[in-house]
């Protein structure tokens, strides 16, 4: 495993960290305990060091799989966990110090902890970046010690580039993948300028940039790829990264080709790493053979120039349209 630099927090993360959205189940389906610690087992068993969780992941259970597997351990990982959208309804209004303070409160209890390494504002409302004072409550959050770093969590570029005005913000978690290059524009560049760490999320295209699904693939009723294809539960680009599964679907058959190779997975996760802004990429593992093709990606030989010339090419060609101007 090779580490990068998590941006002004000076914390050595792994390039492959893990996300727990589906920790120990698949989306839509309950934690299971066993699967779920012997998923975080050979995550730190590989090298992986950092774990990205949120305080609505598995009905909480991440949080609480996650604080009980670390408990044991003499070398603990670095967890990064998300709040937010608890709120109900979810508005600018509801990131207020009480609110704030008690979705800390709570994720320190279930992950066991007295300090939680960081937490990241979970996709907030566009308002909450014009909202200096929601910062200054995390600064101070800070100063009590109840948190060591802090970022956010965001949708679009834009929300990004706001966030980073913030001197506080130490880390963005942003959404960046073969079928998602607007971050290129601008985005990256700037992050590595103002040293804020940068966390891929969402890198697979929720499974699509794996090379795995066909037209035929079924996802299961209570799965996210099933029933928020045009953003009816929450953004759509959350799902597919926004992208329409068939056109997708045309666009990974002409990835394959470029890099002749069925499973896509390691390299859509390359690509990402291909840029050095990038402090870690936190794709997601309901068990733990997901992990073994996840950090094949540290072992891949760096692109060539016509690789990565051929991915903006199938980006423009079946992609950038549908998606570009949205996020």
């Amino acid at each position: 495993m090779k580490y990068r630099t998590l941006g002004k927090t000076g914390v050595k993360v792994s390039e492959i960290s893990l996300g727990t959205w589906q920790l120990g189940g698949k989306w839509g389906e309950g934690l299971n305990p066993d699967v779920a610690r012997e998923t975080l087992k050979q995550a730190t068993d590989l090298g992986i060091n950092c774990f990205d969780t949120a305080d609505v992941y598995q009905e909480q259970q991440s949080e609480i799989a996650i604080g009980q597997f670390n408990k044991a351990l003499k070398v603990k990982p670095f967890v990064i966990t998300k709040m937010g959208r608890r709120l109900n309804p979810h508005t600018a209004d509801g990131y207020n110090e009480e609110n704030l303070r008690s979705f800390i409160d709570a994720s320190r209890k279930r992950l066991d902890v007295n300090q939680l390494d960081m937490v990241l504002l979970h996709c907030p409302p566009r308002e909450v970046y014009d909202r200096p004072q929601v910062f200054k409550w995390m600064d101070q959050f800070k100063q009590e010690g109840i948190i060591k770093h802090y970022g956010v969590s965001i949708e679009t570029v834009e929300e990004g580039m706001k966030a980073m005005t913030y001197p506080g913000v130490e880390a963005i978690e942003i959404i960046y993948n073969m079928f998602r290059l607007k971050p290129e524009e601008v985005f990256l560049d700037t992050a590595k300028e103002k040293n804020v760490g940068v966390i891929v999320r969402v890198p697979l295209a929720s499974g699509l940039l794996t090379g795995k699904y066909n037209l035929d693939t079924k996802f299961g009723k209570n799965d996210h790829r099933n029933y928020n294809r045009d953003g009816q539960a929450f953004d759509k680009g959350e799902t597919f990264s926004g992208v329409d599964y068939a056109l997708g679907l045309k666009a990974v058959e002409s990835l394959k080709k470029v890099f002749q190779t069925e499973d896509l997975a390691p390299i859509a996760l390359k690509y990402i790493l291909s840029h050095d802004a990038v402090s870690t990429v936190i794709p997601g593992a309901s068990k733990p053979e997901h992990i073994l093709s996840n950090v094949k990606a540290t072992t891949i030989d760096d692109f060539s120039q016509a690789q990565m010339d051929a991915v903006k090419s199938i980006y423009d060609k079946y992609i950038k349209d549908t998606v570009h101007h949205l996020w």
